[in-house]
Order: structure tokens, then sequence, then C-alpha cells
């Protein structure tokens, strides 16, 4: 009795909500980037807005609805630690999610493409924060895992946290490979001047940090995005 109630007890953390969410990103990360690998042969099928209008419409509602279940399921399973009473660890909290969104805003900031209005085209550019990171949507996202894993401590949350991390890694792979099978020697060089550790290629002489490039309008939509976060999650909590 004693042997099964403690497997009972170390197996109590695995919920039913840990196995959704991991089915979630799964498919989430199936589909993203599943149709980013056929995005040659569907733009020609059906054009270049098109296979972009299609890609949104497929991944958006997978990713907001993970974003919503991830908020009503946080707190799910053992509670590993439990900081949020240190003011000093609220301060990182805030400062890491701030930081992550200028990493996983859009590096190239072509608003219009992203939207399809103008022709969508793949940028080999290595300016601005692609200076500092050549993927930055994954130092972004690394970033916001370790902020919310810090701040709220769940097992669900580092799962979700885990799961994320290991698939932008993938992502990571997956990108450059099909970037250098679509572009060769101008990814090669591309991928040569720039580093995938953040600052990396600064360090080493490769790559030259040029305030000015940062100082783009667009900036100034992230910095008001991320006092829009901030606000809702005030109101939400």
């Amino acid at each position: 009795m004693w042997i099964g109630y403690r497997d009972m007890e170390l197996t109590a953390w695995l919920t039913t909500s840990h196995l959704i969410m991991l089915g979630l990103l799964l498919v989430f990360s199936v589909f993203h980037s599943g149709l980013a690998a056929l995005r040659t042969w569907g733009e020609a099928k059906i054009g270049v807005r098109f296979y972009r209008i299609f890609f949104v419409l497929v991944n958006l509602p997978i990713a907001i609805f993970l974003i919503v279940y991830f908020f009503y399921h946080r707190y799910d399973g053992l509670i590993l630690w439990q900081f949020q009473e240190f003011l000093a660890v609220k301060v990182v909290v805030w400062l890491l999610s701030a930081i992550s969104f200028f990493f996983l805003y859009p590096s190239t900031f072509n608003l219009l493409e992203i939207a399809a209005i103008n022709e969508p085209k793949v940028h080999l550019h290595k300016t601005g924060i692609l200076r500092v990171c050549r993927h930055p949507q994954m130092v972004g996202q690394v970033i916001w895992c370790i902020a919310h894993t810090l701040w709220i401590g769940s097992s669900f949350t580092v799962m979700t946290s885990l799961i994320l991390i290991t698939y932008h890694l993938f992502a990571i792979w997956h990108g450059d490979y099909r970037l250098e099978k679509l572009y060769g020697e101008q990814f090669i060089y591309a991928k040569q001047r720039t580093s995938i550790v953040p600052f990396l290629a600064i360090l080493d002489g490769r790559q030259t940090l040029l305030l000015n490039e940062f100082l783009r309008p667009a900036y100034v939509g992230v910095f008001g995005f991320i006092l829009l976060i901030w606000f809702c999650h005030l109101q939400l909590f």
C-alpha cells in the first residue's frame, strides 16, 4: 500500500492538461514546419500571397489556442518553486519578458509583407537584430520561456517551455537547411557572417553592432506592444 501510494504521489503531476498541451505543441510544430517546408511548392501552385495567407490561417488559430490553453492551465501539476513574493525576481521576469519581444518581433519589419499586402519575400540580410543573432525568434522564445518558467514554477510550465525550446532548436536546423538548399552560396555567406548564439558574431569580429539600425519606427510599435502586454497582465491578474 505504501509503495502504491508513493507511486501515485510521484505521478500526480502528470495531469491530463500536460498531455493535451504536448499534443497541441506537436500539432503546431508539424503544421508550422511542414508548411514552411512546402513553401516553394505551395507558392508555385497558388502564388506567393495566397500561400502566405494560407500559412497564417492554419497556424494562427493553433497558436492562439495554445496561448489561451497555457494561460488557463499554467499552474497545473506540481509547483516546483515559488519566487513570486520576491521583488527582485519580479523585476527580472518583467525585464526578460520585455527583452524577449524585441527578439520575437519579425526581424525585417516588413509588415505589409507579413499581411501579404506586398508580395512576401525571403530577406537574406545581415543587419539590425540579425547582427546580434541569425535566429532572433528562437532567442526571444527561449528568453520568454525562462522568464515565465521562473515566475510560475509549475511542472506544466516547465514541460511547455522545454518543448517550445526544443522545437525552436529544431526550427534553426530546419530553417538553415531550407535556405541553404534554396539559395546556396548566397545563404552560406550570410550564415558565415552571423551567429546563432547572441552577440557571438560581434564579439569575434564577423559583425559590427550599428545602433542606428535600431532607430526605426517599428521599434516604437514593439515598445507600445510591451506596454500593452504589461497592462493586460495586470488586468488579468
